[in-house]
């Protein structure tokens, strides 16, 4: 199949795909004479197995690592087991931040309680406020936990 067709069945955007490739997580198809890209089944299969990983939150690098092992059955999944456990340690930490700024979010929406004139609103009076003033604000913005 043509990669158009191949971002149909698996619902991945072209841009997707060549991405994947050139980070070596789907492997280069066969090219046509016309230098088409031609793939096959195993491309959609790993394909909807990145789509699996990245659905869960997942890095590429540990999309990679578990490819890797996908590649080596014979291989002991200890690793696997690892990644994982230390990947729901992120997502617990993720939540704790998402918690955060929930509390912070509706502490802020408590500064204008009802519609005003934007000069006297609170949540922007409150926002223009330096960081260091703000009584129990996070820091940052929350974001993944980890990189990749």
């Amino acid at each position: 199949m043509k990669i158009g067709d191949l971002s149909k069945l698996t619902q991945t955007q072209v841009e997707t795909i060549r991405y994947y490739e050139r980070e070596g997580l789907l492997p280069k198809p066969a090219r046509t004479e016309g230098n088409y890209r031609i793939y096959g089944h195993g491309h959609a299969e790993r394909l909807a197995f990145i789509r699996h990983c990245r659905g869960l939150d997942m890095t590429l690098i540990e999309i990679r690592q578990l490819l890797h092992f996908k590649d080596a059955p014979q291989e002991n999944c200890g690793e696997v087991n690892a990644l994982l456990d230390a990947h729901i340690g992120h997502v617990v930490a993720r939540i704790r931040e998402l918690r955060a700024l929930e509390k912070e979010l509706k502490a802020l929406r408590e500064c204008c309680r009802e519609a005003l004139q934007a000069a006297n609103c609170g949540i922007l009076s409150e926002l223009s406020r330096p960081l260091e003033r703000r009584a129990g604000s996070i820091t940052g913005h929350v974001h993944r936990t980890h990189s990749g």
